[in-house]
């Protein structure tokens, strides 16, 4: 072989992926704007003197995790024993299992202690605490447990001024086991519109922690952890004293309904489906691409918001929203791209075969979509990497 020959292959494997050669429906993470949103709120808490425990259920991939984490050993928050293993096996070694436990997980969770993580796990009632303490006892190692709080009745929970259910809590669970603290999470937040309603939630989200901590105290027990957190009280929250970290998730990518709420722009999401345009029906105003539910998933929270934004709003490959473009109807692999409705706009002129990215209405479902990143900066259509992400339970 010539070496003019050796040249041109090693020129031809070393050439750029692009996005024009990514077979579709994929995932696009742009870096640059994951970037500025983590800087975003890591400047913001900085001043109040609080962690950051990064929710990690977002973003189910070993690469992002340790762009957000704070260390690669962590902190972080997960949602599912299989998330806790996965980021164990990748060195993770502080973890909060945030999910109510039931007993059949301990077993899983004393073997990922046993392995050197620092695993805790959150409940709510005297039953789970003698459960846990139980299954301490038996196996000779004490599982941390934080206690969580309702904060504003979005879902579960012990109420903070329920100074009797805490207590017992807290006593049944420190025989064998060990009370690290309480912990909450705003989600009624995500219901929340203006800053003052925000700046109010995540008032009420510190109190509540704080005043628990302060009733646990006040009976003898520990609660050196005072946990709280969800994406918009993150970005609102004035004072936290009292408060030791603070767990966000979604923040790392942002989506549709974050915007909707305010706490970004569309500009700032993250994430996106590279979609392909395989039809047209003119007469009724659509675009097809071949990226129906089940790349973008049925979430359609921005329905109950003030702008309906469909299944998603529809960008062009360098990732700028064309105007009043959304993803207004989807089948299984048909996503039906459309004007909104009342839009005086015209639909951009697109041919069969061209690219477009859809942001999604939530960063975790779509996400769950797929199995891996590819990896862009900004306007730039180069893929820089693939990072695998995972599901499951």
């Amino acid at each position: 072989m010539s070496h003019a020959n050796t040249l041109g292959q090693a020129a031809q494997t070393s050439a750029p992926l692009r996005l024009d050669a990514l077979e579709t429906p994929c995932l696009i993470l742009d870096a640059d704007r994951m970037e500025r949103n983590i800087a975003r709120l890591r400047d913001r808490l900085a001043p109040l003197g609080v962690a950051l425990r990064p929710h990690l259920k977002t973003a189910k991939s070993v690469e992002v995790a340790r762009h957000v984490m704070s260390s690669p050993q962590g902190p972080a928050t997960v949602s599912t024993l299989k998330e806790a293993e996965f980021f164990a096996a990748a060195g993770v070694r502080d973890i909060i299992y945030a999910v109510g436990i039931t007993p059949w997980k301990l077993a899983k969770v004393i073997e990922l202690r046993r392995q050197g993580v620092d695993l805790a796990v959150v409940l709510d009632t005297v039953e789970q605490a003698e459960a846990v303490a139980a299954a301490s006892r038996e196996a000779g190692i004490a599982i941390p447990v934080l206690i969580e709080i309702d904060c504003d009745g979005h879902r579960s929970g012990v109420v903070p001024d329920d100074a009797a259910r805490l207590v017992a809590i807290g006593r049944a669970l420190i025989d064998g086991g060990e009370l690290r603290g309480v912990l909450t999470h705003a989600g009624g937040s995500y219901g929340a519109r203006g800053v003052q309603a925000l700046q109010q939630a995540a008032e009420q989200e510190r109190k509540s922690v704080v005043d628990a901590a302060a009733i646990l105290r006040g009976a003898g027990l520990p609660c050196p952890v005072v946990s709280l957190g969800s994406t918009p009280t993150a970005h609102h929250a004035l004072d936290l004293t009292g408060v030791t970290e603070v767990r966000a998730g979604v923040f790392v990518f942002f989506d549709l309904v974050m915007a909707g709420i305010g706490i970004c722009q569309v500009e700032d999401i993250a994430i996106s489906v590279l979609a392909t345009v395989i039809g047209h029906q003119r007469e009724k105003g659509w675009i097809l691409v071949d990226a129906g539910w089940m790349a973008m998933s049925q979430d359609r929270g921005t329905a109950k918001q003030a702008v309906n934004q469909g299944y998603g709003v529809v960008c062009d490959i360098a990732g700028h929203a064309y105007p009043d473009l959304i993803m207004a109807d989807a089948n299984q692999e048909h996503g039906i791209i459309t004007l909104r409705p009342g839009s005086q706009g015209t639909l951009p002129d697109l041919a069969i075969g061209d690219r477009l990215r859809i942001l999604p209405n939530h960063a975790c479902a779509t996400g769950a979509q797929h199995r891996q990143y590819n990896v862009v900066h900004g306007e730039s259509d180069v893929v820089t990497g693939q990072w695998q992400r995972f599901g499951g339970w």
